[in-house]
């Protein structure tokens, strides 16, 4: 049966790869898109088959301000939006916010409560929750008010790690050496107020995906980011969009993480709900450690479904039925084949059958 879905910040990588395969698996459902950005480029793509990504798109207003969910009621009411995929993780806790107010959501949504949502937004909230666990690297907050240059060099040491508290795509990264870097860069990022500083990680950068219902760990599967797209434009050499990345059947990162998860839900009294996608990176000795926990569907969630951990599809019976049913559980997912990616700026992901493709180039002989 034909439905409308609703996903909003559809200008990001997230939300249109979500939208590219809902159209490929779902042909018939209307995809209404929204965006504060007027220029965003999913109001313009095309999905695989020709067609528009969306069917409609609409400029609205910022999540944080008085208008925005008068014209989110709005727009569900006039256009008969069965349900959404909320992407934008400041829109995620205003519609927990929404849900506390008014004891329901503006339309059927599939997403955590807010306390859960705000404490894994802010990596500093979240680390102060994890603080003297094995869950994440030592760590500490800072400010441009109140850099804690003491406080750097003594808990934490050089080289660190520098990233900002909110966002993601590593913005505000950096390896540090000295105190003279550290200052360097906070005068370079002024417009950034705060900053999580942690130990520096040498090991693999790896990242999970995860979905719970209510309280459940239905299933989780893993990848690592090996290689990053124009790397050499961002200072810490880490963007936002993975290269090169390997799928893995490793359990370990599943258990770890379903771990941490225990942990937080016991720290906050909250049963986990929704799709928590995973940073991680490994120390030098390969312990794991969680660099970032956000509260949605993250940007490999597309080539993941591709090869068949499709929590897209997995959403959509959540919220179709009101419940969890017909999702397979599968806490340790196996790929079939020891899959890899290849990503770019303006080309759709390439999925490979092994790295084996790497040493079997065709090669021109000179005669």
């Amino acid at each position: 049966m034909s439905k409308t879905l609703l996903i909003t910040g559809i200008g990001g990588l997230t939300p249109r790869s979500i939208a590219r395969i809902i159209k490929e698996k779902h042909s018939d459902y209307k995809i209404i898109g929204c965006d504060i950005d007027k220029k965003a480029i999913g109001f313009f793509m095309k999905s695989a088959n020709g067609d528009k990504l969306v069917d409609e798109y609409y400029i609205c207003p910022r999540c944080t301000s008085t208008e925005y969910f008068p014209w989110i009621e709005k727009l569900i009411a006039q256009k008969g939006v069965d349900y959404a995929f909320v992407q934008p993780e400041a829109e995620i806790v205003e519609w927990g916010a929404y849900y506390e107010k008014n004891g329901k959501y503006p339309c059927t949504v599939f997403m955590g409560s807010k306390l859960l949502s705000e404490s894994l937004r802010d990596k500093s909230v979240m680390a102060e929750l994890l603080k003297g666990t094995d869950f994440i690297p030592k760590t500490i907050k800072v400010t441009q008010e109140k850099p804690r240059f003491e406080d750097v060099e003594r808990e934490i040491g050089f080289p660190c790690w520098i990233r900002a508290t909110e966002g993601t795509g590593g913005l505000g990264s950096l390896r540090l050496d000295d105190i003279s870097s550290y200052k360097s860069w906070l005068f370079i990022n002024s417009k950034i107020p705060e900053f999580t500083i942690s130990e520096f990680l040498t090991g693999r950068h790896l990242a999970n995906q995860m979905l719970y219902y209510k309280g459940e760990y239905v299933k989780g599967a893993a990848l690592e980011c090996v290689e990053y797209v124009m790397a050499n434009t961002a200072p810490s050499h880490v963007t936002g969009n993975t290269h090169f990345g390997r799928f893995l059947n490793e359990n370990r990162i599943n258990e770890f993480c379903n771990r941490c998860v225990r942990y937080l839900e016991e720290q906050l009294n909250v049963s986990a709900h929704g799709i928590l996608s995973f940073d991680l990176k490994e120390d030098k000795n390969g312990e794991l450690k969680v660099t970032e926990v956000n509260i949605r569907h993250m940007a490999y969630t597309g080539v993941m479904a591709q090869v068949g951990f499709d929590l897209i599809e997995d959403t959509i019976k959540i919220m179709e039925d009101g419940n969890c049913d017909r999702v397979t559980r599968d806490q340790y997912h196996h790929y079939e084949k020891p899959y890899i990616f290849l990503r770019d700026v303006d080309v759709e992901p390439i999925i490979l059958n092994s790295e084996e493709i790497f040493e079997n180039p065709n090669v021109i002989l000179n005669e």
